[in-house]
């Protein structure tokens, strides 16, 4: 069994942007450079039958490459004390399009659907105890106004982590590239 979730991965600029935002809040266990992804949907514990299953429904999808931004930050859950520290993305229809499209293969495979909205997000910082309220409202304040420059988003992965005592260890299973709406206008 291995446990699954589909993404897009953060090309090295924006990664290195998000790398300066990974301080100051005692407690918090900070993601590493390598590990930020936006996830499109959590699959959880797979065989390898349903990895197979997936890799074929996955690449069925037809979706256009398009531009992201992030924007801001925050923490879940919305209330109460924070459990993690995120970067938010700028809303964007051509991301929610491409999300429904996963959802729905996976659905078509015989998945349950996601039960809560979709919040895309960057992952920051997971907290094992309730983080220092003060921190995160200084962290927060501090960091309201971030932004990325914006990048394309060209293809998306299924990727497999395995937990391990020193944290999750990612890998691409599958590559599904985007198509350029340029070569299909010329």
């Amino acid at each position: 069994m291995q446990r699954l979730f589909v993404a897009i991965d953060m090309p090295p600029a924006v990664s290195q942007d998000l790398t300066g935002l990974c301080q100051g809040v005692s407690g918090a266990k900070w993601a590493d450079v390598s590990h930020f992804h936006l996830t499109l949907r959590f699959i959880g514990d797979a065989d390898d039958g349903l990895l197979r299953d997936l890799e074929f429904a996955l690449a069925e999808i037809e979706a256009p490459a398009f531009g992201l931004a992030l924007k801001g930050v925050g923490y879940f859950p919305p209330r109460g004390p924070a459990k993690i520290l995120w970067a938010g993305i700028e809303a964007n229809p051509m991301l929610n399009r491409l999300r429904d499209q996963v959802a729905a293969g996976l659905t078509a495979l015989g998945l349950e659907p996601e039960h809560r909205n979709f919040a895309p997000h960057i992952t920051l910082a997971r907290f094992k105890r309730a983080a220092p309220a003060v921190q995160v409202a200084e962290f927060l304040s501090h960091h309201a106004l971030f932004q990325s420059a914006p990048f394309p988003v060209t293809e998306f992965h299924l990727y497999s982590s395995r937990l391990r005592p020193d944290g999750a260890l990612h890998q691409i299973e599958a590559s599904y590239p985007l198509f350029d709406m340029a070569e299909i206008n010329a």
